[in-house]
This record gives structure tokens, sequence and C-alpha cells, in this order.
């Protein structure tokens, strides 16, 4: 996972808005995880069905 890959790099410069929308979520679901933000991606796309509305619309399949 430490590749370049595009969508944990946009993880990485998420605006305050996804934030807002994703950390309850990061918090239930990847708490382990926190604070190594590839990670905590990694672990929101595995979760992906668990996530909110908000966030899923962050996380795109």
């Amino acid at each position: 996972m430490l590749g370049l890959d595009p969508s944990i790099v946009h993880a990485q410069v998420a605006t305050a808005e996804q934030r807002s929308a994703c950390t309850p979520d990061a918090f239930r679901l990847c708490s382990g995880e926190i604070p190594n933000i590839p990670a905590i991606t990694a672990c929101m796309r595995q979760n992906r069905s668990q996530l909110s509305p908000a966030c899923k619309a962050v996380f795109p399949k």
C-alpha cells in the first residue's frame, strides 16, 4: 500500500468536508489504524458497505 495509489494520495489531501463525513466512520470501523492514513484508507475501502452515506461518496467503488 505504499505505492502511489491515487485513492490514497487523495485521502491524504482530503477536504475538510470529506474528513468531517468520514471521521466518525474511521473511529467506528478503523480506530486501530489511526493515525496511519494509508491503512485507514484501506480499512475504509474494505468496510465500504458499512460506511455512512456521506462517507461512501468519498470512497467510490
